[in-house]
């Protein structure tokens, strides 16, 4: 097998751009991976593409497949996702495959290859650093930080669906909400991937493709996960402590 590579974080956070640059500077490398596509019952965004983006099907179509043994169906943020774990361990067997997505079902792939003895390099992408997250998260700052990270992200994905849609209607507005909302219990999960970068520059920063070369944390971004790629250490990655106590407090 030659193994998984997860790439999870909030939405908007900036994973897809992420992704590009890292075609864009280091092709060879890139050339090496190939998209995991799962099953997803929501309707493609703009510009995705059914069996590249994702294979999609129906609500039903998904919870039905789910009764089939091997079939592992995954809920993110009222939507569904789903995943054949054979036809994973085959593709495996001569492919490296790259998930990039929610941290929800990064979490469960990343136990189904612990399972099934998958060789997996993680990372998650993180709108906060450490010390922002203990900060905020402390009594000291003054801050709800539910409603602090929820603003924070709302904002992002306000300003990406805007571009792609121009004027939102009230099912977008709620999809916002339900991104945004859901962004803290996503970081939560950052530890479990071991290895997490730092982002402030999400999908709506101009630092990704506006210039030659990428700018502020999307630059250290790509350079994290390229040395990650690599097996190689770089300052830009952080290693939160399982253990560490995320004050979910009101």
């Amino acid at each position: 097998m030659q193994g998984l590579v997860i790439l999870a974080g909030p939405s908007c956070v900036g994973k897809g751009p992420l992704i590009a640059a890292f075609k864009a500077f280091h092709p060879r490398l890139a050339a090496e991976l190939e998209p995991l596509v799962l099953y997803n019952s929501r309707s493609p965004r703009p510009g995705e593409r059914n069996g590249v983006d994702y294979h999609f099907r129906s609500r039903e179509t998904i919870e039905h497949m789910g009764e089939r043994q091997g079939f592992h169906v995954f809920e993110v943020r009222g939507d569904l996702q789903g995943l054949d774990a054979a036809e994973l361990k085959a593709t495996l067997r001569t492919k490296r495959l790259l998930f990039e997505g929610n941290p929800f079902v990064g979490e469960q792939l990343l136990s189904l290859a612990t399972e099934e003895g998958i060789s997996v390099t993680c990372a998650f992408l993180s709108p906060f650093c450490l010390e922002e997250i203990r900060f905020l998260g402390s009594p000291e700052s003054g801050v709800n930080l539910q409603k602090f990270v929820t603003d924070v992200m709302r904002r992002k994905l306000l300003r990406r669906m805007q571009r792609q849609k121009g004027i939102l209607s009230l099912p977008d507005l709620e999809e916002v909400e339900r991104r945004a909302g859901s962004a803290l219990k996503e970081i939560c999960l950052a530890p479990r991937f071991g290895n997490v970068i730092p982002n402030h520059d999400g999908e709506d920063s101009e630092h990704w493709n506006a210039f030659p070369y990428p700018l502020g944390d999307a630059r250290k971004a790509l350079a994290a996960f390229t040395a990650l790629l690599k097996g190689e250490a770089s300052p830009f990655i952080e290693h939160w402590d399982e253990t560490l106590p995320f004050p979910l407090h009101s």
